[in-house]
């Protein structure tokens, strides 16, 4: 219960819902148990009144006595109806309260993991993967709703229904109220240890499910590399393999559950005879009577379902309580990056890096070392290197994905860990290496960054992208669905999108990280003369491995292997006849040969 006392702020924060429903549960079963009583009573009416209309048999009276019966039979049987009423009732509002707590508190535990989720740095993002993520936010989050709404409500049903129907048969007979009971922790081990069977085996079920759930969305997700090579019918044999395995763990679960109804109508019937045959010999002693053996049998069954759910609320608490441990180690996960608590600034533009180093805290690589430059306000730096010398980095540590290992970052003077980091990002039009487009439609992902959709803004972004005429070919233009992940578009439609989506914010500061290498020469030519424009008197940073894409930029840094081997203009870099030189010249050979 350690893991799950994470919960109590919550019971705390809608008590006036557990309280009330604790006093309904009360309630309800006082009225459950009120019946067995009432049955005695008319049971033994019955019994009296039998032999009262013998004794006046032949007599005028015996009618009238025949009467009285009837309308007591009648009386008792409307009483138990009333009593069942009252108690559906009370059970109502039990799960009313109960039932509507537990969703509350599911809603507000989601929110609680999604805000944290959100809090987390990119790091922590490299270090998870996304089905486990989910699956903490949904699956484990729904396993401590069973445990906060029917387990609390079945366990406090179940005390409060012992406690009565115990207090109740004690105070009629005490050697037949244990008799009668004998049966019942034997019944609640057994419906223990058979539900202990039942979840082991569906844990596996779900990790079965799981796996095929995967191998089918990998299937369809990769469809054109299996049509093309032709493995339809050993896709087909993997599948069938993995459907045997769920198949043979479903069968197995089947087995055991198929012990379960027996065994319980078993002991449940045996404490009905005991109670019967007990119940006879303490009737032959006149300690009681015919109608209290009816009153006990319908005590034992009414504690029937208590006893066998205990065996099902102890598996929903254990579920729970690894959910929550599950739950309670993303939520003591404390972000690396540690959002200043600051006024928000408007920013000019100058980003300075002096001597930053950096290494990734999940690989170890080191990524940059000891770099140092300065892009003023409205300048344009480009960043080229070969694969892996560390041009992506720079742009995540501008952004604040990671904070650096050593050196600093100063943004207009301002260390960066200082600024306010929401408001920092917002006057930043970041163009990611990996497009990532959604599932929506192709204006709302342009205007994704903007709090209000402007149609004119939106279709000038396009237009400065270069995707322009690509959107207006779609029979539905701007308002196209454009698939999961932007799976109806080509690679270059993707990155002009993306492109569009970062200026239509008009920011400070622009980064494009690599973002045009689907795009073919004359529109890569096109998007750069377009966006010249709208990189005036903007801080713009390009990233690039192609020396065509960044001839034009104010100043080129040279990377190679996490540090700066060059500086300088495009012309200038080219006399140095160095690094960049042998890019150019080989960049310069490939088009040749193309």
């Amino acid at each position: 219960m350690k893991e799950l006392a994470y919960l109590n702020k919550f019971f705390y924060k809608y008590r006036w819902r557990l309280i009330p429903g604790i006093v309904f549960v009360i309630i309800s079963n006082l009225f459950g148990v009120l019946p067995a009583r009432i049955i005695r009573i008319a049971f033994d009416l019955v019994n009296e009144n039998i032999s009262i209309f013998r004794l006046f048999n032949g007599f005028e009276r015996q009618q009238l006595v025949n009467e009285i019966f009837n309308y007591c039979l009648i009386l008792f049987g409307a009483i138990v109806l009333l009593l069942a009423l009252l108690r559906g009732i009370f059970l109502f509002f039990m799960r009313q309260t109960i039932i509507l707590m537990s969703r509350h508190i599911e809603y507000d535990l989601k929110n609680e993991i999604y805000r944290h989720y959100q809090d987390l740095s990119m790091s922590f993002y490299r270090r998870n993967n996304t089905g486990d993520l989910m699956n903490r936010v949904t699956e484990d989050v729904s396993r401590v709703r069973m445990y906060i709404g029917p387990a609390i409500m079945y366990t406090i049903n179940t005390v409060v229904l012992f406690l009565l129907i115990i207090w109740a048969m004690v105070s009629v007979n005490l050697r037949l109220a244990i008799f009668c009971l004998l049966p019942l922790p034997v019944l609640a081990f057994t419906i223990y240890f058979v539900n202990t069977m039942i979840n082991q085996r569906s844990e596996k079920i779900q990790e079965q499910l799981s796996n095929l759930s995967n191998f089918v969305q990998e299937t369809f997700s990769g469809i054109r590399v299996i049509k093309s090579y032709v493995r339809e019918e050993d896709v087909k044999i993997k599948f069938a393999v993995e459907s045997e395995v769920y198949k043979e763990s479903s069968m197995r679960l089947v087995q055991v559950q198929a012990f379960f109804y027996p065994i319980m109508l078993l002991l449940v019937g045996l404490s009905t005879i005991i109670t019967m045959y007990v119940g006879g010999l303490e009737v032959m002693q006149g300690t009681i009577t015919s109608g209290n053996i009816a009153e006990f049998i319908i005590y034992v069954n009414q504690l029937t379902f208590p006893v066998t759910s205990l065996g099902w609320v102890t598996s929903l608490i254990q579920r729970a309580a690894a959910s929550q441990k599950r739950i309670n180690e993303f939520l003591k996960t404390a972000s690396e990056i540690s959002p200043a608590d600051t006024p928000s600034t408007e920013i000019k533009g100058n980003i300075k890096f002096n001597n930053v180093s950096f290494t990734y805290p999940d690989t170890g690589i080191q990524a940059l070392k000891n770099i140092s430059f300065e892009v003023r306000p409205g300048e344009f730096l480009a960043i080229i290197g070969r694969t892996g010398s560390g041009k992506s980095t720079i742009a995540n540590l501008i952004l604040r994905m990671y904070d650096v290992t050593q050196g600093e970052i100063l943004i207009d003077n301002t260390e960066l860990n200082k600024l306010n980091l929401s408001h920092f990002r917002s006057q930043i039009g970041f163009v990611p290496q990996e497009v990532f487009l959604f599932s929506d439609t192709i204006r709302k992902n342009i205007s994704f960054g903007l709090n209000e959709i402007k149609h004119n803004q939106v279709e000038q972004a396009a237009k400065d992208a270069a995707v322009y005429q690509n959107i207006t070919a779609f029979e539905n233009g701007f308002e196209t669905f454009i698939g999961e992940r932007g799976v109806t578009l080509s690679g270059g439609q993707k990155q002009r999108v993306s492109i569009a989506r970062a200026i239509i914010k008009e920011p400070k500061i622009l980064i494009f990280d690599d973002c045009l290498s689907s795009v073919d020469t004359k529109t890569e030519e096109e998007i750069l003369n377009n966006l010249s424009k709208v990189m005036e008197n903007k801080t713009s940073i390009l990233i690039s491995h192609r020396i065509s894409t960044i001839k034009n930029a104010d100043r080129i840094i040279v990377l190679d292997n996490g540090k700066i081997v060059e500086q300088g203009t495009h012309k200038t870099l080219i006399e140095n006849r160095q690094t960049y030189f042998e890019l150019f010249e080989k960049q310069l050979l490939e088009e040749q040969e193309a």
